[in-house]
């Protein structure tokens, strides 16, 4: 059975907004907001794998902290661009 596209939206937005810990719960539900509205189904393949990843680990990468994955590392300097634009 296939999710249909709305039901997946909302899904990736609760999970980018009920994280383990705050800072990463302010930005990646920013960033849902912002951007998974245009992304095709890849893009939404890859950044539902990118919540699979523990919080600690995804706030240095995107903090700057620690070098992410290469496989991530395009959504993660992303998600870093929109959490602290200002």
């Amino acid at each position: 059975m296939t999710e249909l596209r709305e039901h997946r939206l909302k899904r990736l937005s609760m999970r980018s907004m009920r994280r383990g810990i705050k800072e990463m719960d302010i930005i990646l539900s920013r960033y849902a907001e912002l951007r998974l509205e245009s992304f095709d189904d890849a893009m939404l393949d890859r950044y539902d794998a990118l919540l699979s990843e523990n919080d600690q680990d995804l706030y240095q990468w995107v903090s700057g902290q620690k070098q992410p994955p290469e496989a991530l590392r395009d959504m993660i300097s992303d998600i870093s661009t929109v959490a602290f634009q200002r």
